[in-house]
């Protein structure tokens, strides 16, 4: 009997050794002021976000590291429902025209020169500040059990594409670790998981999404005309930002801007009013434009580059 006890025990633990565990474990950023959490009520349609190549500041993974950890901020920010994300081509493509720098924590003017010319409300940037790997081991008689960890330090900033200004700074701290069994020899004998700097990557950058989402609504949302002809308007947002039919907008004229004299930077613009206009519906079959009318004249006309808020 004991025999056979013995052996269904080796045969039970040979089992749970074949098989691989892994698990992801998030970390509260361990920074001179933990993270807090920001709530603001969501309102308006969804703003137009952009997210460059986070910059790898670390020995691992060359450049992949950055353009991984901003492949998942992209995720987790179009997962929110709150934005649309507007393709990493498409920056980078427009920072390679302009001769302007592709990564990591880009100039505030670059952000707002970038922005203007995608429409963009904020652009997201990015350092991956820290990165390490490690193995630990550890043998109970018959048992032999490995486990690979990775642990990363991301670092974000929001910024204000019409003014320049850091809206959000944060840091995250992530870990990824995956384990192996072994018993009397059988078992997983992997090498390192490759998946790790994803997993440790992702437990970083999910604990500020909420906070990114949080402060750009409190900005209030806004759209251009893209051009005015015969009392039809042509606006640069439409269906696939939640400006269906039947949206009522606050139209204004943009005047000069006024400036910050310390920093330069730009803390708004001279407004005019140009009236109250209402969404008629979509401008072609992609979604990201639609057509309106002037349903009230005040001021100038309305004319391209004017911008419009959700009417109060």
């Amino acid at each position: 009997m004991k025999k056979r006890m013995s052996a269904a025990l080796l045969l039970a633990l040979a089992a749970a050794a074949c098989a691989p565990s892994a698990s992801v474990k998030r970390e509260q950023a361990m920074t001179a002021t933990e993270t807090k959490h920001y709530d603001s009520k969501y309102t308006g349609p969804k703003r137009r976000i952009g997210v460059v190549d986070f910059e790898n500041k670390t020995a691992y993974g060359q450049n992949r590291l950055g353009s991984s950890a901003s492949d998942v901020l992209i995720t987790e920010l179009a997962k929110t429902g709150r934005f649309v994300v507007v393709e990493r081509d498409k920056i980078n493509k427009i920072m390679d025209e302009q001769r302007l720098q592709a990564s990591g924590a880009i100039d505030p003017r670059t952000a707002v020169q970038v922005g203007k010319l995608l429409g963009l409300n904020a652009i997201v940037t990015g350092v991956v500040s820290q990165f390490g790997e490690k193995t630990q081991g550890s043998d109970y008689l018959l048992v032999q059990s490995k486990q690979q960890i990775a642990e990363t330090t991301v670092d974000v900033r929001v910024v204000d594409t019409e003014t320049g200004q850091v809206l959000y700074a944060d840091s995250g701290k992530g870990r990824g670790k995956s384990g192996m069994h072994n018993v009397l020899g059988l078992g997983g004998r992997g090498g390192y998981d490759e998946t790790l700097a994803g997993d440790a990557l992702r437990a970083a950058i999910v604990q500020f999404v909420d906070n990114i989402v949080s402060q750009v609504g409190k900005k209030p949302w806004s759209c251009r005309i893209a051009a005015a002809k015969n009392g039809k308007l042509y606006l640069n947002a439409g269906p696939t930002m939640g400006v269906d039919k039947g949206l009522e907008l606050d139209c204004f004229h943009l005047g000069a801007p006024v400036t910050d004299p310390t920093t330069g930077l730009t803390l708004g613009n001279e407004e005019v009013s140009v009236g109250r206009v209402v969404v008629d519906g979509p401008l072609g079959d992609n979604g990201e434009g639609s057509t309106a009318h002037m349903v009230r004249s005040e001021g100038p006309e309305p004319e391209a580059k004017d911008i419009c808020r959700l009417a109060k």
